[in-house]
């Protein structure tokens, strides 16, 4: 991934915006791209001078009901994903995917193996 831009080197093609030079142009003596400097000088004239925040949001929306997640495991051992997230829709008529279901309980440490690992046979294929 690339760093981000400075926010000097922004408010320098934005100062040569407001002072008549066009987006491309600004973005050439600058050594920016294009569609940076459009997108820098559009989100100015919107009122947002400043870079938005870059990376992943923290937390799920999940968080909010840990409780409930936990309380079906703890309630059924052997509950599948299917359906905990058909309990889910039923009991809370909210949608949620299963694999946004499966990352946050795996996050936590939570697994779903029904039981352990068999061997394979060394004295006989296995049919």
């Amino acid at each position: 991934m690339t760093r981000t831009f400075s926010d000097d080197l922004r408010s320098r093609v934005l100062a040569a915006s407001r002072g008549g030079m066009s987006a491309r142009s600004a973005a050439a003596r600058f050594g920016v791209g294009i569609s940076t400097a459009i997108a820098w000088i559009a989100s100015a004239r919107a009122g947002r001078l400043s870079p938005a925040k870059q990376g992943r949001r923290v937390g799920s929306r999940l968080d909010a009901h840990e409780d409930f997640i936990v309380g079906m495991i703890e309630e059924a051992k052997d509950i599948t994903l299917n359906e905990m997230v058909l309990r889910w829709h039923e009991e809370r008529a909210v949608s949620i995917g299963l694999s946004a279901l499966d990352v946050w309980l795996r996050r936590r440490g939570w697994t779903f193996k029904k039981r352990p690992h068999m061997h394979s046979s060394r004295s006989a294929p296995i049919s």
